[in-house]
């Protein structure tokens, strides 16, 4: 079952973590996961609360008075042998009175009480579809933000790469330049061009820390301590990455917000049959026994005060007979919530088949993109090598020199956001078919 997580699974920090790792650590410590796992104890709490009501209840009670003045009473004094018409003033009882007893009551029937037990296991299904989609969520969110992190340092060893070939170009340019054999422009537009990839640097490198941050936020690891990404870009980007057939005839029954759907007419339907309910009877039985104690003085804990005993049974029956129209009311309202309740489920379940077709066809185009721009990447490498040597030979121009530079930064920035595309796409798709690696 989806709830069954525990928490002491993540005791240990651990110094590297694979995707699957990190996946894992995180289902069981991600901070959201463990507060839908609590909201699934409650509702165990809520359902067990439900059926106590239907057994048993027992309670106890006990009193003390003591009168000040004990009330008086008038008598007809004929009853004493006194004049009629003329009463007799009398006091009954002792000032101090003490009483115990104990109640059991036990419900014998309640319609709504019926209904109240299957509602608390739809609450309880409920709750684990929130846990369900929250633990879909963290694994999506996970698979991303990892990616990411290994995508930022790619994109490093690009611009690392770049800023070595271009100081590399400004030491021969500047040793050009000042033997008179180029023109201070080119210099300048080299150093641009270094500038730009210097600036994109440091600001991937910021985005990698602070990735890496929301990575460990994520998985529940604490931001401050070290963690070391031991899967690599190249492992990520296998053939499974490029492959996922969907069966033609695949049910969206496993789909998180169908399931939420479902169970939220389930829940809408008691609802109508709790306002029925209500016009049933209710019938229900009591014991009741006690003692009682009186005294002139407080003396109830001597072994020589008497103790007088009473039991009492009986049967309550509350018949509902006329409420104003209120109950009909009420359940008709309920009734159009069942209705809304099922459109609502017809609506998602032709939505989601809807979203997982376009999902799909995202997929299958980021895929395409990819093995695009994995082309294009090695070809903009090749031009702009050979720009550079045409450069230095005096056969190409700095302009032209610079627009390949250019395209190749622009081909290496595609070739990361292509291989975040495929990720992406593919973790969403699986998302809305609920499925997964684990």
């Amino acid at each position: 079952m989806v709830f069954s997580w525990q928490f002491n699974f993540a005791q240990t920090q651990p110094e590297a973590v694979s995707l699957e790792e990190a996946i894992a650590y995180g289902e069981q410590n991600n901070r959201n996961i463990q507060k839908a796992s609590m909201e699934i104890k409650k509702a165990y709490k809520d359902q067990w609360s439900t059926i106590a009501i239907g057994l048993p209840q027992i309670s106890a009670s006990a009193s003390y008075q003591n009168f000040i003045e004990l009330p008086t009473s008038l008598i007809p004094a004929q009853f004493f042998g006194g004049n009629e018409g003329e009463f007799a003033e009398v006091q009954f009882g002792t000032p101090q009175t003490m009483t115990g007893g104990v109640t059991v009551q036990q419900l014998i029937f309640d319609g709504s009480y019926i209904v109240g037990l299957e509602a608390s296991k739809i609450f309880l299904m409920i709750s684990e579809n929130i846990f369900e989609k929250t633990l879909i969520e963290v694994r999506k969110n996970i698979v991303n933000t990892y990616s990411s992190v290994l995508l930022a340092r790619e994109n490093i060893e690009f611009l690392e790469q770049n800023k070595e070939n271009l100081n590399n170009n400004l030491k021969e340019l500047n040793q050009l330049f000042k033997n008179g054999f180029e023109e201070e422009e080119s210099v300048e537009q080299l150093r641009l061009t270094l500038s730009g990839v210097e600036t994109q640097l440091r600001y991937i490198k910021n985005l990698e820390r602070i990735t890496l941050k929301m990575l460990k936020l994520m998985m529940g690891f604490p931001t401050d301590s070290p963690l070391f990404l031991s899967d690599t870009l190249e492992k990520l980007t296998n053939e499974s990455l490029f492959k996922m057939e969907i069966p033609k005839n695949l049910s969206l029954s496993n789909n998180i917000d169908v399931k939420i759907a479902k169970n939220n007419l389930l829940s809408e339907t008691l609802l109508y049959k709790y306002e029925r309910s209500k016009g049933l009877p209710r019938l229900s039985a009591f014991l009741n026994g006690n003692y009682t104690g009186n005294s002139e003085t407080f003396s109830f804990t001597e072994s020589e005060q008497k103790w007088f005993g009473a039991a009492l049974f009986g049967i309550n029956l509350q018949i509902p007979i006329f409420s104003s129209l209120r109950r009909s009311v009420l359940t008709q309202k309920a009734k159009i919530s069942v209705s809304q309740a099922e459109n609502d489920l017809t609506e998602t379940q032709e939505r989601i088949s809807i979203e997982v077709q376009a999902a799909e066809n995202e997929y299958k185009l980021a895929v395409e993109n990819y093995f695009t721009n994995k082309e294009n990447l090695a070809l903009a490498d090749r031009i702009q090598q050979k720009n550079q040597t045409k450069y230095f030979e005096g056969v190409a121009s700095s302009f032209e020199l610079r627009e390949a530079q250019l395209q190749l930064y622009n081909a290496q920035n595609n070739y990361i956001k292509s291989i975040q595309d495929v990720i992406q796409k593919k973790v969403s798709l699986e998302t809305l078919l609920n499925i997964s690696k684990q």
